[in-house]
């Protein structure tokens, strides 16, 4: 017998990568993977883009970034990601930005269109040759958007102003979008706060299930039958429930702590959270209407600012080692350089 389930070696390994950098949206990832499993068997429908998604949910739950964690672990690159910001494409005329004027038209020679061909190649390494472009909340475009991105999914092939051919078959076009997401947010309204996590998250599946209908009927709502037609995927980014709250929090520190290396090496230092710390980072940064966002924020504001008070005022120094802790209530997180245990009183703004 043989297994139609069994994946090759490199999108096993592209699945292994995203799943240590995007948390808890493995059905998001098992989408792209099982798309550039058949790019790379040459089984995808020649003509057009290798594969074409519409992520949909609440802000901050990650559909930009699993976007940009695609493109660093084929490219090597998280910024190798041509972003489209459908906010401000509001008015069809201002589609001249992303396709170019036409011959005769007042500023054709200095308009130099988003979408030219060597844009769209612009981050092809030798070993892979995939661009990555993303539509960021194409629900706030124009028809003309909509309409122009017809012929780009279907057929693989954009023209542009001065009728220039762009090809679009080595592209993975990716939109985002934030439809549906009040619905959603009805739906966990009961659920919200950070004690109605605990334990054992926010949803269940019976309900995950449910959000996933609510989002895409509001898709099949939006957009024409002709458009959604077009789109091999659609894909509803899920709430993170606490276990993958606290995944991203210790994802987050580690970026801090790779940032003060980068940043200051001749000042770098080693700090680490204790678990009443991460506790009291995800209890400030938990708000489901803002996502991983609020909870970078937190971090930001708890976290990183009292560090760069700590260094600008000399109190660290290169080669120590910190211990952040949280007291029962208390305002602010604990600074204590582990060495000789000399206690700051930094508070969080």
């Amino acid at each position: 017998m043989l297994d139609p389930k069994r994946r090759g070696d490199q999108a096993d390994r592209l699945s292994s990568r995203l799943g240590r950098l995007v948390v808890g949206q493995q059905e998001a990832i098992g989408e792209i993977v099982d798309i550039y499993q058949l790019y790379l068997t040459g089984m995808n429908a020649p003509g057009k883009p290798i594969g074409n998604f519409l992520f949909l949910g609440p802000t901050g739950c990650g559909k930009t970034r699993l976007v940009e964690a695609t493109a660093e672990c084929l490219v090597d690159d998280p910024k190798a990601v041509i972003k489209i910001d459908c906010a401000e494409f509001q008015h069809s005329h201002e589609i001249a930005k992303l396709v170019g004027s036409p011959p005769g038209y007042l500023g054709h020679r200095e308009t130099h269109a988003m979408l030219s061909q060597e844009a769209i190649d612009q981050f092809h390494t030798d070993k892979v040759k995939i661009s990555f472009v993303l539509f960021d909340e194409i629900e706030k475009a124009s028809d003309s958007l909509w309409n122009l991105l017809l012929g780009i999914l279907d057929k693989g092939v954009l023209t542009l102003g001065d009728n220039r051919k762009v090809d679009f078959s080595r592209a993975m076009i990716f939109m985002t979008g934030n439809i549906g997401a009040t619905e959603m947010s009805d739906l966990l309204r009961p659920r919200l706060g950070f004690a109605a996590m605990a334990g054992r998250g926010f949803v269940d599946a019976g309900l995950n299930d449910k959000m996933g209908r609510t989002a895409t009927e509001a898709a099949r709502r939006k957009f024409t039958p002709e458009f959604i037609n077009r789109l091999d995927k659609i894909v509803v980014f899920k709430p993170l429930g606490a276990g993958e709250l606290r995944r991203v929090v210790d994802i987050e520190l580690d970026n801090v702590q790779e940032r003060i290396a980068i940043q200051a090496p001749a000042r770098s230092f080693d700090f680490t959270v204790t678990d009443a710390g991460k506790d009291y980072l995800l209890e400030q940064g938990t708000d489901m209407r803002y996502g991983a966002r609020h909870l970078k924020r937190a971090i930001d504001r708890l976290l990183v600012q009292p560090l760069a008070s700590l260094i600008a005022s000399d109190q660290v120094r290169g080669g120590d080692v910190l211990s952040v802790d949280h007291e029962v209530g208390a305002v602010g997180l604990t600074f204590v350089r582990v060495g000789e245990r000399v206690v700051y009183g930094a508070e969080a703004a």
